[in-house]
C-alpha cells in the first residue's frame, strides 16, 4: 500500500484543533484500505519525526509553520508532494495584510482596511463598526468585532497581544456570511454560515451547536460568489484545497475576507461538508484533496 504521512499538531495556538482534523484525515484514509497512514504529530518546526519514505504528505496543520510556507518548504526540500498550495501562495495567505494588498492589485473585492502597529497610535483607521484581527492567526483567535472606542482599545489590546506586531483593522460589513471551498481550481457548493446574533467568533465556529450551515443555491448569486472564490484562489496563486471566506451585504455585494490553505476536517468543518454534498463521502474528499498534492 502506499505510504502517506498526515501531519498535525504543530505549534500554533490552532494546535488541538490540528490534532482532531489530522485524526479524522488518517481514520478516512485508513478506511479506504488503499494507504498506510502515518500519523505525524509536529510538536516543534521541523520533519525530524517524520518517516522520510512516505509518497504524498497531507498537511492537516493549521496556523503558524504549517500554514505559513514553513513545512512547505521542507517538504518540496525532501521532494516530498504535499496537499495545499505551495510556499509563497502560504505566505501570502497567512498574513492577512498580504492577501488585502494581492486581493485589492488584482480586483478582487475586498472590506476596507487599516493597520496599527504596536507602538502606534491607537485611534481606529476606519469608522465603526470594525473587526480587529491579528493577521497572522487562525480560527477566528483575537479577533473582536468593535463597535466604539472602548470595545475598539480592548479588541486592538488582544490583537496585539496574540500576533506581537500589528493588528489589522477591518470594515465591518453587514449582512450574511459564507464560505467557499476550492480544489484544483474547481468551486464546491456555497455553504452560508448562520451564527446566533450573527457573529462567527471561535465559539460560535467550534463549540456552539446553535451555529447553522445551509447551502446557498441562489441560482444568481451562487455562481456569483463561486467565480469569486476562483478568483481569490487564482489571485494568491494557490494550488490543491483552499477555503474562501465571504461576507455579503444587504444588497448583495460580496467581500473576500480572507483565504484559509489548510482548512479543518472536523465535525464543524465546512470544506469536507461542501464535497460530500457533491456526493464524494467524507474520505472521498480526503482523497480528491490527496490526489492533488504536489512540490515545486
Amino acid at each position: 500500500m502506499e505510504k502517506i504521512a498526515v501531519l498535525m499538531g504543530g505549534t500554533s495556538n490552532e494546535r488541538e484543533v490540528s490534532l482532531l482534523s489530522g485524526k479524522n484525515v488518517a481514520d478516512a484514509l485508513e478506511s479506504t484500505g488503499k494507504y498506510e497512514v502515518v500519523r505525524v504529530d509536529v510538536k516543534d518546526n521541523t520533519l525530524d519525526d517524520m518517516q522520510k519514505d512516505v509518497s504524498r504528505a497531507y498537511i492537516a496543520l493549521h496556523g503558524g509553520w504549517g500554514e505559513n510556507g514553513g513545512v512547505q518548504a521542507a517538504l518540496d526540500k525532501l521532494k516530498i508532494p504535499y496537499t495545499g498550495p505551495g510556499v509563497l501562495a502560504s505566505q501570502i495567505a497567512m498574513d492577512k495584510v498580504k492577501t488585502k494588498m494581492v486581493l485589492e492589485m488584482k480586483g478582487v473585492p475586498t472590506a476596507a482596511w487599516g493597520v496599527i502597529s504596536v507602538g502606534g497610535e491607537k485611534k481606529s483607521p476606519l469608522p465603526f463598526p470594525v473587526v480587529v484581527k491579528p493577521p497572522k492567526d487562525g480560527s477566528s483567535v483575537g479577533i473582536s468585532k468593535c463597535r466604539d472606542e472602548k470595545e475598539f482599545a480592548e479588541g486592538l489590546e488582544l490583537a496585539l497581544k496574540t500576533d506581537g506586531e500589528i493588528a489589522l483593522i477591518e470594515e465591518f460589513i453587514p449582512g450574511r456570511e459564507f464560505t467557499v471551498g476550492v480544489i484544483d481550481g474547481e468551486p464546491l457548493p456555497v455553504i452560508e454560515i448562520v451564527a446566533k446574533g450573527g457573529w462567527y467568533g471561535y465559539e460560535e465556529k467550534y463549540n456552539s451547536e446553535e451555529t447553522k450551515y445551509p447551502f446557498f443555491e441562489d441560482p444568481v448569486l451562487a455562481p456569483k460568489m463561486q467565480k469569486i472564490a476562483v478568483d481569490a484562489y487564482n489571485a494568491v496563486g494557490c494550488r490543491g484545497v483552499t477555503r474562501v471566506d465571504f461576507r455579503m451585504s444587504p444588497m448583495g455585494r460580496m467581500y473576500v475576507l480572507e483565504l484559509n490553505t489548510s482548512p479543518g476536517f472536523t465535525s464543524h468543518s465546512l470544506v469536507p461538508k461542501a464535497g460530500m454534498k457533491t456526493g464524494l463521502t467524507f474520505a472521498g474528499v480526503c482523497e480528491k484533496i490527496l490526489a492533488s498534492a504536489k512540490h515545486d
